[in-house]
């Protein structure tokens, strides 16, 4: 079991042990740790430190897609190319192996049971992290609240999850889940193949039939700034909206 620490130190760095390492997608890797660290909230977010031999640091933060309370954090982890932390966890990164975390931060972009529903989640490729924490913090808290994940990616095999979200699509009454690839045919009927626009948006809300009483939309910045946007023109209202972009908390 995680060993937790007072949660009210989330600025102090502490050891982190890598326990497993799973390839998720060709660009996207699970890491689950074991950490010292406070119990965190579904949609917050940890730093990560890596120190090289020769003293150089590179820092990161990465979201946490494991549910409140899990065994162990799960950070999913999106490779990139020019990166300077991706890469080991990708390439690198074995079960034993340490590095150092802090956390958990971010107090904006969080869902908790007694904030109710119904819930409207919208990521963007590696946005779907944070909520996944909510998806399944909210199958094993309050089953009973209507939830649709909205998930763009560009193809069927970069899903992220894509296994865990079918199934819970299958099981879990009260959840539902809209798709769409941009650069790939559909592969179910259900599914759409385009762009996340304001016209798809509307079409997938008219048959969810809900009015949410909170959205968490995460993305790149160009995605979540779109989304946003068609949201409002939606008639959603704009307080409703928690947004998450890359690099960073948004409102």
């Amino acid at each position: 079991m995680t060993t937790t620490a007072p949660a009210a130190e989330p600025s102090r760095w502490r050891q982190a042990v890598i326990e497993r390492v799973v390839h998720r997608t060709p660009r996207v890797v699970s890491i689950f740790i074991d950490a010292p660290l406070g119990r965190h909230l579904a949609g917050q977010h940890i730093d990560v430190k890596l120190t090289a031999p020769d003293g150089y640091q590179a820092q990161r933060s990465y979201s946490i897609a494991s549910e409140p309370g899990a065994e162990h954090i799960e950070l999913a982890i999106e490779r990139l190319e020019n990166g300077e932390v991706s890469p080991y966890f990708d390439e690198v990164a074995q079960p034993g192996d340490t590095f150092e975390a802090r956390g958990p931060i971010g107090g904006h972009f969080v869902w908790r049971r007694e904030d109710g529903g119904p819930i409207l989640l919208i990521g963007g490729g590696s946005g779907v992290v944070p909520l996944m924490a909510m998806v399944r913090h909210r199958a094993l808290v309050a089953p009973d609240t209507r939830a649709l994940l909205v998930y763009s990616a560009r193809t069927w095999e970069e899903l992220i999850f894509r296994d865990e979200l079918l199934d819970r699509h299958e099981r879990e009454p009260g959840f539902d889940l809209a798709i769409t690839t941009t650069r790939a045919p559909r592969a179910r009927p259900a599914d759409f193949d385009r762009r996340l626009d304001r016209p798809l948006l509307h079409e997938i809300l008219a048959r969810w039939g809900e009015a949410p009483r909170h959205v968490y939309v995460c993305g790149s910045n160009g995605f979540v700034g779109s989304v946003t946007a068609d949201l409002v023109l939606e008639s959603v209202p704009a307080e409703r909206i928690r947004a998450e972009r890359y690099g960073g908390t948004g409102s």
